[in-house]
């Protein structure tokens, strides 16, 4: 129990300035859906910001046909996204062994599906 821990805050400690830049720009691509034609284009810090979740690149003022993304950018972006879901499952693990009540984690790890699938699909228009 004590290595699950000591992994899942280690994981999270590395990771979550990388996750926070990527939840954030997504939730800002989310609420703001203009998008550029191509990373050259990005003049605001904001906009160079989704310029890098979107085309892995940071934008310079030259026009570039097809940016190329970071072999080692990519990579890292791999890496995140495994040890995040590693941290998750990790989480998981640590909330149904601490819990009092694993009724209630399960509860939300329902409620967690059924609440952005009733989103969706109220946003259908039914």
């Amino acid at each position: 129990m004590k290595n699950l821990r000591r992994a899942h805050l280690l994981l999270g400690c590395f990771f979550t300035p990388m996750l926070l830049f990527y939840i954030l720009t997504g939730w800002y691509q989310t609420v703001n859906p203009n998008r550029l034609k191509s990373p050259a284009d990005a003049q605001t810090l904001v906009q160079k910001f989704r310029s890098i979740h979107v085309d892995q690149v940071y934008p310079t003022d030259t026009e570039i046909e097809k940016p190329s993304t970071s072999w080692a950018f990519r990579a890292l972006v791999v890496v995140m996204s495994l040890a995040a879901a590693a941290a998750i499952l990790l989480g998981l693990v640590l909330a149904f062994r601490t819990s009092l009540k694993p009724w209630a984690v399960v509860l939300m790890l329902i409620l967690g599906t059924l609440v952005p699938v009733l989103a969706l699909w109220l946003g259908q228009g039914r």
